[in-house]
């Protein structure tokens, strides 16, 4: 089964990063978070993957065309110009789609759909960390019989909560109000979703798109409880970063 990330945006609310690289290779533990997802995927076994390329994505080509020598230790022989890694590497197949530099998500997956194919096929995003159970994920969905499921994270307001009566707090609660079910990623398709999709560079796949298959009733919600968070600013790396130090790693495998 082909696992589809996304990782052509510009990530203009981590600027402090993305003006040197591409938002999927924003490091957490000396690492990309791009390399956290895919090494999830391939924890449950799912090791094809298709990376839809779009803002600075010829680093991302270079960071795994260079992968093997940076990231293993390996013996030269500088009479041939051969190398023999000393561990084995990860055994990954990659398929590198340039997208558009423009190209909102929806335009991105309908242009890979003549290289996704007519199976099931998994989406997510590139700066989104879990520990979700892939295979749990892809049971439900093939139970439920959607088009689409998509993985539900609750949201918990990073902000404390007061109850206000006449100008006097009645009661307060510290980062514990849900504010609702939001979109974690971690999705699973069917190739009928390709219908829903245009390869217009303004097609979102999460407004119109995911709003029809909603409307069809094809869009099943697979609640995830455990951990998941989102980098999507500079200060989500940070605490990341800061989990990874303190061996807090819940999404590692």
């Amino acid at each position: 089964m082909k696992v589809v990330i996304l990782c052509g945006g510009k990530g203009t609310r981590m600027s402090e990063l993305t003006n040197d690289v591409p938002k999927p290779l924003a490091q957490v533990g000396g690492k990309p978070l791009l390399w956290h997802i895919m090494k999830l995927y391939k924890h449950y076994g799912f090791d094809d993957f298709i990376l839809l390329l779009g803002y600075k994505g010829d680093q991302i080509k270079e960071y795994f065309m260079n992968y093997d020598w940076k990231n293993h230790n390996f013996t030269l022989d500088t009479s041939t110009g051969n190398i023999q890694l000393l561990k084995h590497p990860e055994k990954w197949k990659i398929t590198f789609l340039d997208t558009g530099l423009e190209t909102m998500t929806g335009g991105r997956i309908k242009r890979a759909e003549e290289y996704i194919g007519n199976d099931t096929f998994m989406l997510t995003y590139a700066d989104g960390l879990a520990n979700i159970n892939l295979l749990e994920l892809l049971k439900f969905h093939k139970g439920n019989g959607a088009i689409a499921t998509v993985t539900g994270v609750n949201k918990i307001s990073q902000y404390g909560i007061l109850t206000v009566n006449k100008g006097i707090a009645e009661s307060f609660a510290e980062k514990s109000r849900s504010e609702g079910i939001i979109n974690g990623g971690f999705f699973v398709l069917e190739p009928k979703v390709f219908e829903y999709l245009t390869d217009h560079p303004n097609c979102i796949f999460e407004e119109e798109p995911l709003k029809n298959l909603t409307l069809d009733r094809q869009l099943a919600v697979y609640l995830h409880e455990g951990f998941w968070m989102g980098a999507d600013t500079y200060k989500n790396v940070l605490e990341l970063n800061e989990m990874w130090k303190q061996g807090m790693n819940f999404w590692a495998k």
